[in-house]
């Protein structure tokens, strides 16, 4: 049965909330990974792969914050707090010294665990009769494998 976010038991918003703030904190973690990359990538490829790191990190920028406010529409805490995002993160932090194929292939990989993760996010919503957020995690998750797809793309 389809439900709206007042409609929701507790558990199901709890569970729903869980799985969203991992999607906040790989978001979160990716977004700083795309921008580190956009700062430090040199050689032939500059351009381009400036110009598609600015927009993945705007692109995840924006999703952190729609991800983070459906959390607050459910009644949840959204993390706010870096430590505990890389603490839950399934994607790690890099120094940003590296080839550009080791960027795109490190940023690829970013994006296939978070288009992942929501995968699943939409499928605890699913089963909880939440399509709103169920909508929201697959417009993101398809977002993330199109990522996947630009940056590899790169490699050829």
């Amino acid at each position: 049965m389809t439900q709206t976010a007042q409609q929701l038991t507790v558990s199901a918003k709890e569970a729903i909330c869980e799985a969203l703030n991992q999607s906040v904190a790989e978001t979160a973690v990716t977004t700083m990974l795309a921008q580190n990359f956009h700062w430090n990538v040199t050689g032939m490829a500059f351009g381009p792969l400036h110009a598609l790191f600015q927009q993945i990190y705007e692109d995840h920028f924006t999703a952190q914050d729609d991800l983070a406010e459906r959390i607050k529409a459910l009644g949840g805490h959204a993390e706010g707090q870096l430590a505990g995002m890389l603490k839950r993160s399934k994607v790690a932090e890099h120094d940003g010294h590296a080839t550009a194929e080791q960027m795109i292939e490190a940023l690829a990989k970013a994006q296939d665990t978070l288009a992942a993760t929501l995968a699943g996010t939409a499928a605890i919503a699913e089963e909880n009769g939440d399509l709103l957020t169920q909508d929201l995690v697959i417009a993101r998750g398809q977002a993330h494998e199109k990522f996947a797809w630009l940056l590899r793309a790169h490699l050829g």
